[in-house]
This record gives C-alpha cells, sequence and structure tokens, in this order.
C-alpha cells in the first residue's frame, strides 16, 4: 500500500476558525488522477468519559443542531490553539459540567473521516471523577442549553442501543470506555 500524491490543492471555502472545505488534484498509486477530490477540515476536539467513584458516568442532555434533536452526549469541545488535547479536555470537562478528575487517561485520537479528514478527536477517559467546589456548576459560553446528570455505565450504553446518543464521537468513547474499565477489573 501507497500513499496518494498531492499535485494541487485549492480552498474552495475558508471560514476561520471554524472550517476550511477544499479540493486536492491527486496521483493514485496506479498512476491514475482525480482531479477534484474533496478534503473539509474542521478544528480538532477532545472529549471526557468522566466516572464517579461510585461508577457513574458524567453525560449531557441537550439539542444538537447538527441531528435536529435532543440527545445525550459527552463533554467536548475544541482544542484551542496552544493547548494540549489532555488540557483542552480537562478545561471541558470542568467548564462544562462543573467535575474535575486527578485520574486521566488516553482512549486514542481518531481521525474523524477516513476520507476527507475533517479533524481529530482525542477521547480521555476522567476516572474517579468529582464535583469541583472551585467550579460550583457547569458554566460555559456555548449555544446550547446543558443538563448535566449521571448514570451508571451500563445505563449509558443501554442509551446509546436505543438511540439516545446521536452523535458517533460519543457513542465510540462510550464503546471505549466499557473497553477499558471491563480490562481494568
Amino acid at each position: 500500500m501507497r500513499p496518494w500524491k498531492v499535485l494541487a490543492r485549492r480552498v474552495l471555502l475558508s471560514r476561520p476558525p471554524w472550517m476550511e472545505v477544499g479540493v486536492e488534484r491527486v496521483e493514485l498509486p496506479d498512476g491514475r488522477t482525480v482531479d477534484e477530490f474533496l478534503w473539509v477540515k474542521t478544528r480538532d476536539f477532545a472529549l471526557v468519559v468522566a466516572i464517579t467513584a461510585d461508577r457513574q458516568v458524567v453525560l449531557e442532555r441537550s439539542y444538537k443542531h447538527g441531528v435536529r434533536r435532543v440527545a445525550l452526549s459527552l463533554p467536548a469541545g475544541y482544542v484551542e490553539a496552544g493547548e494540549a488535547p489532555d488540557q483542552a479536555a480537562r478545561r471541558e470537562l470542568r467548564e462544562e459540567t462543573g467535575y474535575v478528575s486527578d485520574d486521566w487517561v488516553s482512549l486514542g485520537s481518531f481521525t474523524v473521516d477516513g476520507n476527507y479528514g475533517v479533524c481529530t478527536e482525542h477521547i480521555f477517559l476522567a476516572r474517579d471523577a468529582r464535583r469541583s467546589v472551585q467550579a460550583g456548576g457547569a458554566g460555559h459560553d456555548d449555544l446550547e442549553e446543558i443538563e448535566v446528570l449521571t448514570m451508571p455505565l451500563h445505563e449509558a450504553l443501554a442509551a446509546l442501543e436505543r438511540g439516545e446518543v446521536a452523535q458517533l464521537s460519543s457513542a465510540a468513547a462510550l464503546a471505549l470506555a466499557a473497553i477499558a474499565v471491563s480490562n481494568a477489573r
């Protein structure tokens, strides 16, 4: 297997810092060329599966405009310029939910779309999460209303099976956390 060779690249839409869309002229390993292979770039983000000492998963319920409905998701947010993904994860957990943790494990970083790129999702497990006295409660400047709730991991997985989790990023993170938790036993 050999990578494709990029012969030319052109931006079609640029809306910094949120999104860029463009086309590339690429040469395939067999010598064929594709003149307008699309690429999409959005901001990388960090996502947190926070589990409390009594094995409750910290979740959020909010309206997600992309899927046009209220759904469960995990705390997440963009990695800011100059910020490491684990720092973004800690910040987002605290800002969105009021929870903190001293025990963090990376569950991996994944390209959101293997064909078009889009961005990288950095997934973290925060063990023994607890309400922060300093944070006081969830506070964020997002456009959405967020209800913070907790439930046992098995119930969160059941909610996933029922379709209550609409975002692939949260679905994948819950599954990875379930694997990590079961392997830790």
